[in-house]
């Protein structure tokens, strides 16, 4: 028996560090397979880089502002078709010389997609009773 791909999926995964409130996301290719034994395994990666899952406290990345680790929630998925797919799936040969410009095209980093609005959890920010002023 092989190692069969279950699923592709690229999840775009949001941070929000518990200890100074900043919030990021990053985009992790997803795989799920199913080992020679019959175990369904995911494998992360980020950039091309095998990563721990970033939902757990060995995957959580550290806080870009204060260097905290948290783990990540999923933000959303875009699931990737599996070959062969269904019948007359749109599909092309590829020939020697095909596309050639993929060989130098830069990476798309995880992180080259519109990052969230910082924000502080309501909880957080300053009531109305704050005053902008100092002590009178």
């Amino acid at each position: 028996m092989d190692t069969v791909i279950t699923e592709l999926a690229v999840e775009r995964v949001k941070f929000t560090c518990g200890q100074c409130w900043h919030e990021w996301s990053t985009d992790y290719d997803v795989q799920h397979y199913r080992d020679d034994t019959g175990h369904e395994w995911e494998y992360f990666s980020k950039d091309g880089i095998a990563v721990a899952s970033p939902y757990t406290p060995a995957g959580a990345p550290p806080c870009p502002r204060c260097g905290r680790h948290w783990v990540g929630r999923l933000l959303a998925r875009r699931p990737i078709p599996t070959p062969p797919g269904p019948a007359r799936t749109p599909r092309e040969k590829i020939e020697a010389g095909h596309r050639p410009e993929r060989q130098t095209a830069p990476l798309l980093g995880a992180s080259a997609h519109t990052q969230p609005t910082p924000s502080m959890p309501s909880e957080h920010q300053p009531g109305p009773e704050a005053s902008t002023q100092g002590p009178r």
